[in-house]
């Protein structure tokens, strides 16, 4: 060998490892529940992307991430699984309670990290939070006293509150008999009346504003989220105070929020693609809880719809709105 050939493997060996062998991009399948087009969904996405950049994880360049957007449509986001499963990703990132469901149906091998589910134990997603076994785990948006939570914020509503009608679609909300529990444990206390009052539809969501004889309590549904422009039209039409499981609701013109903070979820969820990329099994991450709340009020809304929230409840807010 002459001292070119050595001067040339010298320099070779010098080349960090990404030259010398350029790895094939990791890919990444996110499903989500809400439409690509929907504010809610393009911010969650831009917050993944930079989270996982965050990791060393860029888009394009050495990750490649497939997004499919179910727009709250169930039969839409079955459908969506299976594209997914069948490009074989890395890793899957399911978002909202439904996405769970229909990848879970197609893969027991590919790794799922979840953001924005509600008690994945119950609905058979893990074994347990500190050992969920098999190929799930992630981040959940719900803890047991946050339903009694939103009900008592209704009984901070001047007129006074004294019957709750407790909105969701069975459909794309299957953990609510769970909150229900909650929720009327507390009515005893609070001496309210509760009562469910499921939508399936648009039309079933404009026919409450026929429910003008007492509050009204939205429950984390992903189809309340795709349909919240009809929602908050008939609870304005109602004139009734209601309470939200989102911010965004607020925002966009509904009186209050009790909420966990979505973003954080995500940002936390980029942490185990991160490590699951590296090596690391789902089975030994534990599923976490939400760590982060938010008090939004929207000052606005209530003089819209002539109510007063008590000085207390102000007093806390993280957000009012004027």
């Amino acid at each position: 060998m002459n001292r070119r050939e050595l001067l040339a493997l010298g320099m070779i060996a010098a080349l960090p490892s990404s030259v010398l062998a350029q790895q094939p991009a990791r890919r990444l399948g996110v499903l989500s529940v809400t439409a690509a087009d929907d504010v809610i969904g393009q911010t969650r996405s831009a917050i993944l992307v930079e989270a996982l950049a965050a990791h060393g994880w860029k888009e394009h360049d050495n990750l490649r991430i497939d997004w499919r957007s179910g727009a709250g449509d169930r039969a839409r986001i079955a459908g969506l699984a299976d594209e997914l499963i069948a490009l074989k990703p890395d890793v899957l990132l399911a978002v909202g309670t439904p996405s769970v469901e229909e990848l879970r149906r197609r893969t027991t091998t590919i790794p799922i990290v979840f953001a924005v589910v509600t008690d994945p134990v119950s609905q058979g997603f893990v074994q347990n939070l500190a050992h969920p076994g098999g190929n799930i785990t992630g981040f959940t948006d719900y803890d047991g006293p946050l339903a009694g939570k939103w009900l008592e914020m209704l009984t901070q509503v001047t007129p006074k509150v004294s019957r709750v009608f407790v909105v969701y679609n069975p459909a794309t909300a299957p953990f609510a008999p769970l909150m229900l529990r909650t929720i009327e444990d507390a009515a005893r206390t609070l001496h309210v009346t509760v009562e469910p009052a499921p939508v399936h539809d648009t039309a079933s969501i404009a026919a409450l504003a026929s429910r003008q004889d007492g509050g009204l309590l939205i429950l984390p549904d992903f189809f309340t989220m795709a349909n919240r422009a009809q929602l908050l039209a008939a609870i304005a039409q109602a004139r009734v105070p209601a309470v939200f499981w989102s911010r965004t609701f607020v925002e966009e013109g509904g009186l209050m929020s009790y909420s966990t903070d979505s973003a954080e979820q995500l940002r936390r969820a980029a942490g185990y693609i991160d490590r699951i990329l590296k090596g690391a099994q789902a089975a030994d991450l534990p599923v976490q809880n939400p760590t982060k709340f938010e008090l939004a009020v929207n000052l606005k809304a209530a003089k819209s719809l002539g109510v007063t929230l008590s000085p207390s409840l102000l007093a806390i807010a993280n957000d009012v709105i004027e």
